[in-house]
């Protein structure tokens, strides 16, 4: 008769939580696909199968056996496999053996969910920018200040400690993946999975480095130069490759994006590529016409002539003094608003002047 308790290296009146843990340890030390005794690591689930079932358990200490079942092997019905001994252990066994039973995983796995992806790749990273309207006329230079991981100055992105030797993993032969066998409803399926040890890398330092542990990055300043186009509208996403996060043991850069917006201004309004401008007037320029002076966007004036009569809120264009398409191709208009200013305070002979006016008819 086998002795469950002696193969758990538990005592008889041990708790389920200590049968638990017992069993989670020599699981992980015989299981099979770390290099383990296979017999013993049958033995193992053989036990707890029986120790972690109150019934059984207690059939076990009494008649030396459970009689419910098949009668093969101590357990009266234990089937060697990759599943878990009852269901309502398989959180437990799952545990022990490296392998997640989670329904939605399987479904996941074999139709086009998760893959066996090394994750050394390093994050991309998003920040926000703000600039002036005037900056999109010309472009503006920035620089970005940011915390970030960034390659290790000890190891050189290595990992491991200068003069160290980086060794094969043992795990999984160098291949940075590893089979993992489910036991389901539908039946047993097999995937590849990332190599717990090695993380998908399949080499493993002899000797971690001692600043960043292995990562080859550590946390850190760095102040990017970025060029910011002529034309970027607002909530606009630039990319910029290879500034974000660096990646494990040297793994691919990941991108900066940069969300750009632009601050109001208080003379001139942005809608697409043309600008918007009002523009005060005398009721005399209005009336007669006239030639003015308007301000553009990058500090100059232009000459923008009044026709004679016009009325108030009618808008003139002043071709090519919006902003840069961001094609780079051409530019957008500015828009002038004309606005009739009434006086508010008139001196004696302006008054006399729009008496006569008005007895005129104007």
């Amino acid at each position: 008769m086998k002795d469950y308790y002696k193969i758990l290296g538990v005592q008889k009146g041990a708790t389920l939580e200590d049968i638990k843990k017992a069993y989670r340890r020599l699981a992980h030390k015989y299981h099979p696909d770390k290099g383990g005794d296979a017999t013993r690591f049958k033995e193992v689930a053989e036990a707890y199968q029986v120790l972690s079932d109150t019934d059984k358990r207690a059939q076990y200490d009494k008649f030396g056996r459970v009689f419910e079942g098949s009668p093969q092997g101590g357990a009266g019905g234990f089937q060697w496999g990759w599943g878990a001994p009852h269901e309502h252990d398989a959180e437990e066994f799952s545990e022990g053996f490296g392998v997640d039973f989670d329904l939605q995983d399987i479904f996941e796995d074999f139709f086009g969910g998760k893959n066996a992806k090394n994750t050394k790749g390093g994050r991309d990273i998003e920040v926000e920018i703000s600039i002036p309207l005037e900056a999109t006329i010309k472009g503006k230079e920035e620089i970005i200040n940011l915390t970030k991981l960034i390659i290790c100055s000890r190891c050189q992105g290595v990992g491991a400690e200068p003069s160290t030797k980086v060794k094969e993993c043992f795990s999984c032969r160098g291949q940075g993946q590893v089979q993992q066998i489910k036991r389901t409803v539908f039946g047993s399926f097999t995937r590849v999975g990332l190599c717990p040890e090695c993380k998908g890398e399949g080499l493993i330092p002899e000797h971690p480095c001692n600043v960043c542990k292995g990562e080859g990055r550590i946390k850190g300043e760095d102040a990017i130069k970025v060029q910011i186009p002529a034309g970027v509208d607002s909530n606009q996403i630039l990319k910029i490759v290879g500034k974000g996060d660096v990646g494990r043991k040297k793994g691919k850069v990941g991108d900066l994006y940069l969300r750009v917006f632009i601050k109001p201004h208080n003379v001139f309004k942005r809608k697409g590529d043309d600008l918007y401008v009002k523009m005060p007037i005398l009721f005399s320029q209005a009336a007669l016409g006239d030639e003015i002076e308007v301000p553009t966007i990058e500090g100059t004036k232009v000459l923008l002539t009044i026709p004679q009569g016009i009325e108030s809120g009618r808008v003139l264009k002043v071709s090519g003094k919006g902003i840069p398409h961001f094609s780079g191709l051409g530019r957008g208009n500015m828009l002038v608003e004309i606005e009739i200013v009434t006086p508010t305070k008139l001196t004696k002979d302006q008054k006399e002047l729009l008496e006569r006016l008005k007895n005129e008819g104007i």
